[in-house]
């Protein structure tokens, strides 16, 4: 009995430390991806998605195995880091590096026609350009006069002519400029960022709630714009 009872002490101990590290390293790995300026991973380049994918698998030997030290998987970590923060700034200052290692757009319509020996060269279907284009909301290959390949793997579109959605100036519109909507209160608590954003300030804010006969503790969600046009709506 003492035995199984110094068992489950040990099991409790080991699980404990498992916790502790697990925790320690989910807190770096955020702050490392905080450094390096991670985007969405639709988004990443070729670099920061094989960097990203090398940390997640170096995390989790001293995740797993409680007898390894944590130092084993934070060095690693460090050095991919650092060397993605070289690398970054080396492709900004040489743009040849940067064509090396993430490579360039490639076209795969010019001026309406596909590109065939470039979509087979990119391994790229007709399926699979269809499906980009209709995230576009084009659901016609006739309606393109360019796309490009990013770098990422998302494309970029242009319309032909006849079917671009006509811009206020083409119009001869001219449409005010209010700036961005953007939410002052967001669940009862002011969002300092957003009130510079529109040039509003909390004085404001609490007179147009006085003037609804509204306190702060009964809005779910205030936006406002910098001029002043607002729209609240209260919990419920």
């Amino acid at each position: 009995m003492i035995l199984v009872l110094g068992g489950n002490d040990i099991n409790g101990d080991l699980m404990l430390i498992s916790i502790i590290r697990t925790v320690i390293l989910y807190i770096f790995i955020l702050l490392a991806l905080r450094i390096m300026g991670k985007r969405q991973l639709s988004e990443m380049q070729t670099s920061e998605l094989v960097i990203t994918l090398l940390i997640s698998d170096i995390a989790v030997i001293p995740m797993q195995n409680t007898g390894q030290p944590l130092l084993s998987g934070i060095v690693p970590i460090l050095i991919l880091i650092s060397l993605e923060i070289l690398f970054s700034v080396i492709m900004l200052k040489s743009g040849n590096f940067r064509k090396i290692v993430c490579g360039s757009p490639e076209m795969v319509i010019k001026d309406g026609k596909i590109l065939q020996d470039q979509m087979r060269r990119l391994r790229m279907t007709t399926e699979d350009l269809c499906v980009q284009l209709r995230q576009q909301g084009i659901f016609s290959l006739e309606d393109v006069q360019y796309c490009i390949v990013e770098t990422n793997g998302d494309v970029s579109v242009l319309e032909k002519p006849d079917k671009r959605t006509p811009s206020a100036e083409d119009l001869g519109i001219e449409i005010p400029d209010k700036g961005i909507e953007a939410v002052v209160i967001n669940d009862s608590r002011y969002l300092s960022n957003s009130l510079e954003l529109c040039s509003l300030t909390k004085e404001w804010v609490d007179s147009v709630l006085r003037e609804n006969d509204i306190t702060i503790d009964e809005v779910f969600i205030m936006t406002a714009n910098r001029d002043k046009e607002y729209n609240i709506i209260r919990r419920d």
